[in-house]
């Protein structure tokens, strides 16, 4: 049995993969702290479907996830490059990050149409 966990999700994304989230609180700076049904497919939700809108670097990707604990972010963050969900690209001395269409398409099937 899984249990509920509390996380904070972007609007956008509590709008759209309302389906995972059992309760919603208050909304703070862009996200809504929100009871969860399945925190991992959750996690894995926010971080592709902020890369949807194109690249950015690890700082931008960490801030805009909402994935408040650095080590969980990274965890999610092995596991879609791992899987081809996410895409590294080295520029310098800096790494962008941009999802695939392997990673397109799974966040497509994670959306339930109302």
């Amino acid at each position: 049995m899984m249990r509920a966990r509390l996380t904070y999700v972007p609007v956008d994304v509590a709008e759209q993969y309302g389906d995972f989230i059992i309760t919603k609180n208050e909304e703070v700076l862009g996200a809504v702290k929100a009871k969860t049904r399945d925190y991992s497919v959750l996690s894995l939700v926010k971080m592709l479907y902020v890369l949807r809108d194109g690249e950015m670097t690890f700082s931008e990707f960490y801030t805009r996830s909402k994935i408040r604990m650095k080590r969980s972010f990274l965890n999610y963050l092995h596991l879609c490059v791992d899987y081809g969900f996410v895409k590294k690209t080295p520029l310098g001395v800096h790494v962008n990050y941009s999802i695939t269409d392997k990673g397109r398409k799974m966040l497509e099937l994670l959306h339930k149409d109302n």
